[in-house]
């Protein structure tokens, strides 16, 4: 069996980089949706015993407990910044049992039961340290590990390469793990291009729900279409 946590920004200021494109409750809605999602997946894998939501959104309570998941404050762990909040709530999950502890973010809308059976199988195989990379390589959107493999969080810029480095300096044994279900966090307009062409996107889940055959996907499309074709000469269309 293994453990997950996800730490959750505020969702009232979650995704000011989409601020062009959505209002502030539609980003909010957004951000909801996704860790929704995030939350279903993990809830529902065979593999995972208990998920840990670390937030102190006002509605993070309410979130936590419709998905049966357990639910700590950051200032519950008097911590402050997401990488410090993530090594104490790390470090109080791992000394409860030993098992592989997953952290992710709650804004990755593709995250299949496939791809979290595939970053359990690399870390299990490696007992080492699994970074599930963003699609340009650069990021980190999944961190998978154990008791002996804890890396130094290094979220932020550049934090894939980060990660490895710090951890091989330690002796750990690190792989990237390159996984679409992991690979798209939505930050960016381009993030959600994506998002919105992506054919994994046509069956359930509710950020596909919330973007799909509704006005206000509708409105998203039509907004991206305007703001890729002003940016690329009119031989190269639209982003996909």
């Amino acid at each position: 069996m293994a453990l997950a946590l996800v730490p959750l920004k505020d969702l009232v200021q979650a995704k000011t980089r989409l601020a062009g494109l959505l209002r502030p409750s539609e980003r909010r809605a957004l951000a909801q949706a996704m860790v929704q999602d995030v939350l279903t997946v993990l809830t529902e894998h065979p593999e995972i015993e208990r998920v840990t939501l670390v937030s102190d959104d006002t509605g993070a309570n309410l979130l936590a407990s419709n998905y049966g998941v357990d639910c700590w404050s950051e200032h519950s762990l008097g911590a402050r910044g997401l990488n410090v909040v993530i090594e104490r709530a790390s470090a109080r999950l791992l000394a409860l049992v030993d098992e592989p502890l997953l952290v992710l973010h709650g804004d990755l809308p593709l995250l299949t039961t496939a791809s979290i059976s595939r970053a359990l199988a690399c870390q299990r195989a490696s007992k080492g340290l699994v970074v599930g990379c963003d699609r340009h390589g650069t990021g980190t959107n999944l961190l998978a590990f154990n008791r002996t493999s804890v890396p130094q969080f290094c979220f932020g810029v550049d934090s894939c390469a980060r990660h490895l480095a710090s951890a091989r300096s330690n002796g750990v044994p690190a792989q990237v793990l390159q996984e679409p279900g992991i690979a798209l966090d939505v930050d960016e307009p381009d993030d959600l291009a994506v998002f919105m062409s992506s054919p994994d996107t046509a069956g359930s889940g509710h950020t596909s729900a919330l973007l799909r055959a509704t006005g206000l996907g509708a409105r998203v499309q039509l907004a991206l279409a305007t703001l890729f074709e002003s940016d690329q000469p009119a031989d190269k269309g639209r982003l996909s």
